[in-house]
């Protein structure tokens, strides 16, 4: 691993992390476009590893699944992870002191703007 992806890999959990802890989402909004778009994974693989980070409080057989098939990078996953943890804290300071209305602009921004990167491409 390259200290340019480990740079990238910590910036992708404290994104999540943040955007988590600020708008309730982050491991398919953030992680997978990420893995994808960065690191070149396939969407199978950018899915797995996402799960992983997510694996304890979200699906351990989801993740038990991808893992036969051999679609989980646990080195990016526990990178992410670690960083997911200190971003969702940053996430979630910022996030009680936002005006609701503020939290769903910024909600459905996002939501539309990855909408329309998945959908295109590019």
């Amino acid at each position: 691993m390259t200290v340019n992806e480990l740079i990238l890999l910590i910036g992708i959990g404290l994104s999540a992390g943040i955007v988590s802890g600020v708008l309730g989402v982050g491991g398919a909004i953030i992680i997978v476009p990420a893995l994808v778009w960065l690191f070149g994974m396939t969407q199978h693989q950018a899915q797995g590893t996402s799960l992983m980070v997510l694996l304890f409080p979200v699906g351990l057989l989801a993740v038990w699944n991808y893992h036969k098939q051999g679609y989980i990078n646990f080195r990016f996953a526990v990178i992410i992870m670690l960083a997911f943890f200190v971003g969702g804290y940053i996430g979630s300071l910022i996030s009680v002191h936002l005006p609701e209305r503020i939290l769903k602009i910024a909600f459905g921004i996002l939501l539309l703007f990855l909408g329309i990167r998945m959908i295109t491409g590019k």
